[in-house]
Formats: structure tokens, C-alpha cells, sequence
């Protein structure tokens, strides 16, 4: 089910073909990070309440968990780049749907087919990411992956600050990010070899049994991210932080993620992606037990910035460690797992930090972010026990 990976010939590492994955994924991630704040705008101009806009926004996740199964198997049957290809296009046609149809209730629809067709660009593009990584670079290759990911997800809102919300230009431009990611994956030659390798694992559901950990670090990793970008703003606000305040604070936040992943990548290659998960989940749990301590000073910029870094870090140092165990069709298997995950994160955490909070008051927030990262770390030191028993 696994293959030893050795590092003492290790192949050179093809910078265009991953500059190029890259590129597309960019383009496909600019186009994403623009559809949240668009689709929140328009629903808000039509008078829809906050909850709507909320369970709308849950359509997309149910669409990434909905997928995941089947990715693997349409990979096989049309191929790795021509599958990417035709969601890419896909997705394209999503956008110019709701562009003409601007009603709410065909949105939740679409946006659950957004989610259905974004995923297999997902997992194919860190799938591909972790291929092309020579085992002793592979750190540093995701982390300037994740980074250039981040920072073309981070460009979607800047762009929606520019064209506006009122006509077709937004959609427009996420019509032409996804023409522009189809276009560069169709042209470039080297995006296979990994479809069939005889390493079948049976599947999403299968590869669970293989590596629960690493599936239950994804899974917090989502609910961090997406409890904190979602919920920090009423953890601020209840303190009587200020909107400019509490809108820097998120940024903050997205620039630990974009700055950092890459010298968190450099010390997986040193310490093993295994070593890393349980230092950022650590590290996470304690920027959660200082998020009510240093609120309302300074050092809450840096608290916020090491806990976008090592919360994403999670999800991050988990592909590192997937791409050091799994190779081939194993490895499309566990991204594929790993979409599903990040999708039930997504839809566990935030409701989930919410509720405490509604019982508990603002605290609740970093009470759950501290405990799924202490849990996280237990569960680890189990599987590390268990590991080690069945292999002695």
C-alpha cells in the first residue's frame, strides 16, 4: 500500500512543471477567495439574512465532501490532467450561471457544484505539488506551494476591493481565472505517471484505517482556520475592538499563514512532518490560551500571526508527511480523504465554536480552539504507542 521513498537518488526537481501547476492553481485559488465576499455582498444587497448567507456559504464544503470519493476513480478512468482540465472548465461555467441567473435560492445550488468540481483541482494540484518534491526538499516545496496558494486566495478579495460587485466584471474575472488555470494545465506535457501504479488502497474510506491521524490533523486544521477567520471578529468585538481593528486582525492572520509555511516546510525536512504536526498543533493551542490574555494589547499582532502560520501549519506538515509515506494511487487516495476532511472540519467548527460561545460567552472561542489541538496531540501519542507495540 506504501512505498519506500529513497533519498539517495533522488530525481531533480522540475521547477517549470511545478511552477506551472502552480501558476494554474493560483489562478483557480484568486478566483475562490473572490467568490466568499462576492456571494456574501449580493446575497446582503438582496436582503437575505445572515443565516442564509451562512447556509449558502455551507454548499461549497458540501460539495468538497460529496466529491471526494470519487476523485480517485475519475482519475482513472479519464486521467489526471484531462479530469482538472474539464472541472476547470467547469467552474467557468458555474460563474457565468450565476452571473445570469442572480437568484439566491439557484446559488445554493451552484455553489454546491462549485464545490463538487473545485475539488478534484485541490487535491490533483497538491497531489502533482508532492510528486514533482525530491523526498529531502519536500518541505520547502509545500510551503512555497501552500504559500503562492495563499497569496492567490488572498488576491480574489483585493481584486473584488477594485471591480466592485455591481455587473458582470467580478464574475468575469473568476470566468477567466478558471479558463486561465484549464489553459495552463492543457499545455504543459508532464502532469501524469501517478494514475495507475497498482497501489490502490480501496479507496477514500479504506485509506482511513492507513493513517487516522493524519486525517484527524486536517480535520482540526480546518476548524481552526475556519472557526477563527469566522468567529474572531465577534471574539474582538465582544472586547470592543473596533471594525478597522477587528478586519486587520484577520489579515494578520493571513499573512502569518502566507509568510511562514515555507520556513515551517525547511524544519519538516529537518525533523520529519510527523515532529511538526504535533509542534504546530502546540503552538496553536497556546495561541488560543493567550488569545483572551492579549486582546486588547500589542502582542496580539504577534500572537496572530504565528497562530495563522502554525493553524494552516497543520494541514500543511500533514501533506508532508502524507507525500514521505504514500506515493501513486495511494497518495490520490489520501488527498482525496484529506478534502473530505478539510470539508467536515469546515462544517464541524465553526457551528461548533459558535455554540460554545453563545453558552459561554466569547471565551468559548479559544476554549475550542485549544482543546481540538490538545485532543489532536493526544490522539497522535496514541497512534505514535500504537505504532510502536505492533512494530516491536
Amino acid at each position: 500500500m506504501t512505498t519506500p521513498i529513497s533519498t539517495t537518488a533522488e530525481a531533480p526537481l522540475n521547477w517549470a512543471a511545478l511552477g506551472g501547476v502552480t501558476a494554474a492553481l493560483a489562478m483557480f485559488g484568486a478566483a475562490q477567495g473572490l467568490s466568499y465576499p462576492l456571494f456574501s455582498l449580493l446575497m446582503q444587497k438582496q436582503g437575505m439574512s445572515p443565516a442564509m448567507i451562512g447556509l449558502s456559504a455551507a454548499m461549497m464544503p458540501l460539495g468538497l465532501i460529496a466529491s471526494a470519493a470519487f476523485v480517485p476513480a475519475a482519475v482513472r478512468l479519464v486521467g489526471a490532467r484531462n479530469l482538472a482540465v474539464v472541472c476547470s472548465l467547469a467552474g467557468a461555467i458555474c460563474f457565468l450561471l450565476i452571473g445570469y441567473l442572480q437568484d439566491w435560492v439557484a446559488w445554493f445550488i451552484v455553489r454546491f457544484m462549485i464545490g463538487v468540481v473545485i475539488n478534484p483541482l485541490y487535491i490533483l494540484g497538491e497531489v502533482w505539488a508532492l510528486s514533482m518534491a525530491p523526498p529531502s526538499r519536500r518541505g520547502r516545496v509545500m510551503g512555497v506551494f501552500n504559500t503562492l496558494m495563499g497569496m492567490g486566495y488572498a488576491t480574489g478579495p483585493l481584486v473584488l476591493t477594485i471591480v466592485g460587485t455591481s455587473g458582470w466584471t467580478p464574475f468575469v474575472v473568476a470566468i477567466v481565472g478558471f479558463i486561465a488555470c484549464a489553459i495552463i494545465l492543457r499545455m504543459m506535457s508532464n502532469l501524469s505517471g501517478f494514475e495507475e501504479d497498482g497501489q490502490s488502497v480501496g479507496g477514500v474510506m479504506a485509506f482511513a484505517a492507513l493513517a487516522p491521524a493524519l486525517l484527524f490533523a486536517v480535520l482540526v486544521s480546518a476548524a481552526n482556520q475556519q472557526s477563527t477567520y469566522s468567529l474572531l471578529p465577534v471574539f474582538g468585538a465582544s472586547h470592543g475592538l473596533p471594525e478597522a481593528v477587528l478586519a486587520a486582525m484577520l489579515t494578520a492572520l493571513s499573512m502569518g499563514n502566507i509568510l511562514l509555511q515555507i520556513p515551517l516546510g525547511l524544519l519538516a525536512e529537518r525533523v520529519g512532518g510527523r515532529t511538526m504536526i504535533l509542534f504546530c498543533a502546540a503552538a496553536t493551542a497556546a495561541c488560543a490560551v493567550l488569545l483572551p490574555m492579549l486582546i486588547e494589547t500589542r502582542l496580539i499582532w504577534l500572537v496572530l500571526v504565528v497562530m495563522g502560520a502554525v493553524g494552516y501549519g497543520v494541514y500543511t506538515m500533514a501533506l508532508v508527511e502524507l507525500g514521505s509515506r504514500f506515493n501513486g494511487s495511494a497518495l490520490i487516495a489520501g488527498n482525496a480523504a484529506f478534502a473530505l476532511m478539510w470539508g467536515l472540519g469546515g462544517i464541524v467548527g465553526p457551528p461548533s465554536s459558535g455554540m460554545v460561545m453563545q453558552a459561554a460567552g466569547p471565551i468559548g472561542l479559544p476554549v475550542v480552539l485549544a482543546s481540538l489541538n490538545v485532543i489532536l496531540l493526544g490522539f497522535a501519542f496514541y497512534r505514535m504507542v500504537l505504532r510502536k507495540r505492533t512494530t516491536s
